[in-house]
């Protein structure tokens, strides 16, 4: 059996999931820029839904990897 505090410093970005307050700080956008991005940007990351409804409302989170590559397209594109 493993421990797992073996493996609490080495989450894999991939399988982190993110909420806004977090997207918003590693973007530099504000909520509802990055909800107009999410609907009209083809590369910004989708949310994944966390409630077992995808209705409105329900709660939402990013991947962690995809938010930084997005940061990091576009300081590419500088």
């Amino acid at each position: 059996m493993t421990d797992l505090k073996d493996h609490s410093t080495q989450f894999d970005p991939a399988f982190v999931l993110i909420r806004l307050p977090d997207v918003e700080r590693i973007t530099g956008l504000a909520s509802a820029t990055i909800y107009r991005r999410i609907k009209d940007d083809p590369f910004f990351p989708k949310p994944v839904s966390l409630g077992d409804t995808g209705s409105r409302g329900s709660p939402v989170g990013f991947v962690l990897a995809e938010v930084q590559e997005w940061v990091r397209l576009r300081v590419s594109l500088r």
